[in-house]
């Protein structure tokens, strides 16, 4: 019986196959082959292309300059997970505070700027120029440096964490080779 189950199933494979084949000019790019980035990239466009389509009036892609860039960013900071503690905050500056508080949530600042990188290369694939890409505007480069700037201050962490791990990195890189030869031997 697994025989003929097999033969069924291979003969099924032969004619979806055939009727593939026909239809694939219906699927210029086949999902499963996208990496997670270029499926986020794809996803990201598209969210940005539906806000603007729901602005009054509505906006074209061509159309839009980095103040609607700008817009979108504030509109998505109504879905941060990120406290942002205000100035009169009692727990401003205080990287871990000890209880809650009725600051509001924000977009953190690396999904903000990851997502303009997405964007700017999903602009560029659309056929925009790079000389009139809104997502590389300077303004959103000031914004993006302001809205890191504010959260840091508000965590109490700056963001300089980078330097102290090179140093960390550079005694556990010579002790390696050691550990390697003593592996070997």
């Amino acid at each position: 019986m697994s025989g003929d189950h097999i033969a069924k199933d291979s003969a099924a494979e032969g004619s979806s196959r055939s009727s593939t084949v026909n239809h694939h000019h219906d699927q210029p790019h086949p999902a499963p082959t996208l990496s997670r980035y270029e499926s986020q990239k794809r996803r990201d466009w598209n969210t940005f292309g539906q806000y603007l389509k729901n602005q009054r009036p509505p906006v074209a892609v061509s159309q839009c300059n980095c103040n609607h860039v700008l817009d979108f960013l504030r509109y998505l900071d109504q879905f941060g997970k990120t406290k942002v503690h205000l100035h009169g905050c009692v727990f401003f500056g205080q990287p871990d505070p000890p209880a809650p508080c009725t600051c509001p949530l924000r977009q953190a600042w690396g999904s903000l700027d990851a997502l303009i990188g997405r964007l700017r290369a999903a602009y560029e694939e659309h056929g925009g120029s790079p000389e009139t890409n809104p997502f590389g505007n300077g303004a959103i480069r000031v914004y993006l440096r302001e809205v890191r700037e504010c959260q840091a201050k508000a965590r109490g962490i700056p963001y300089k964490k980078k330097k102290k791990k090179k140093n960390q990195i550079k005694p556990n890189v010579v002790d390696e080779p050691k550990s390697s030869s003593k592996h070997q031997s």
